[in-house]
């Protein structure tokens, strides 16, 4: 420790503190408070993985967290956004009755069985991208990272119950289509936080909000319904959060509109020329909403789901309309929004 030692008058030794660990925290600084309201903008690099409010020693490693701008990642909701999910978690085993009380006819439940891949599909790429965001966010935002963790957790129960629903019967999943899985794709592909979660949370998320809200209602069993309900609570929590982060920094950086604009472009004109939803997909919804097939029903269904397409774009608009669009550009941009819904 350096200490030393001299000698006292009556022949002993007397211990001299020495300088050493005084030395180690010269320089050492505290990494900002550790409440909500004590988040720095820009924490440095090599505070690193130290808590939020701990005294940091100098030296030591920098990991290269790229997202590390409080109004890139940050909204004030997230702190209460965070508990709320935290208290929200239910188990897929307890929180559903996994008993159909009878057979479905065979269409139905193939439409059911569909419309369930089609959702796992989505759920996968729900859940690979806060992922990747997660671990590029600086932990001093932690709140947002355990938003992130959470909504990932989310969408692996989502995946886990759609995907149990689907083999309830023991049939075989559904069908995916190659433009389905290029519309997700395009969301992989957005390297930008505040863009890629806009596209994913605003855009995606918000127009599936819509869709799980057309299959409760016209769910052909109880099993359908619950699972449907539980991840459309868990999916308003995420959607939540990507209008307030978005709506935080819209008010400090006045280049983000047209950089969400540009966003939207982009993926519409890669996606351009793909065939977009999967018609196995529509068919399933329009049997769902028909509940039989006799020609008024299905005439019922198909207009149960041009109305979920106009449900959906409302949705969008006014979620556009909260980040500062004006209502006829909310509108444009919301028409160029992917026709696989994610």
């Amino acid at each position: 420790e350096g200490h030393g030692f001299s000698v006292d008058p009556d022949g002993g030794y007397d211990v001299v503190r020495g300088e050493a660990e005084q030395l180690r925290w010269a320089g050492a600084e505290r990494a900002g408070d550790p409440s909500p309201q004590g988040v720095v903008r820009r924490p440095p690099a090599h505070w690193g993985l130290a808590a939020r409010g701990a005294l940091v020693e100098a030296g030591g490693p920098a990991p290269g967290f790229d997202v590390a701008d409080r109004d890139v990642v940050w909204a004030d909701l997230a702190p209460r956004l965070y508990a709320h999910a935290a208290a929200a978690q239910w188990d897929p085993a307890t929180a559903v009755d996994w008993t159909i009380p009878e057979p479905l006819p065979a269409d139905i439940e193939a439409a059911v069985v569909q419309v369930m891949t089609y959702l796992v599909e989505n759920e996968q790429a729900a859940l690979v991208i806060p992922a990747r965001l997660l671990a590029r966010v600086h932990p001093h935002f932690r709140e947002v990272l355990q938003l992130l963790a959470v909504q990932a957790a989310d969408e692996a129960r989502h995946m886990e119950v759609f995907t149990r629903r689907a083999l309830l019967t023991g049939g075989q999943m559904g069908t995916s289509s190659a433009g389905g899985r290029e519309s997700l794709n395009s969301l992989l592909n957005e390297a930008d936080f505040s863009l890629a979660s806009f596209l994913l949370s605003v855009l995606g998320e918000g127009s599936f909000l819509s869709l799980l809200g057309f299959i409760d209602e016209h769910a052909p069993d109880p099993v359908t319904r619950q699972v449907t309900r539980l991840a459309r609570v868990d999916e308003a929590r995420h959607v939540a959060f990507g209008v307030a982060h978005l709506e935080h920094e819209g008010q400090l950086d006045p280049t983000l509109r047209g950089r969400l604009r540009a966003a939207v472009e982009r993926r519409h004109d890669v996606l351009v020329d793909t065939a977009g939803l999967n018609a196995d997909v529509f068919d399933s919804l329009v049997v769902l909403a028909a509940g039989e097939w006799t020609p008024e029903a299905i005439a019922r269904g198909h207009r149960a789901v041009q109305r979920l397409h106009g449900t959906m774009d409302d949705g969008r608009r006014q979620r556009l309309q909260r980040l500062g669009f004006p209502d006829d550009e909310a509108a444009e941009l919301s028409a160029l929004h992917t026709r696989n819904f994610m």
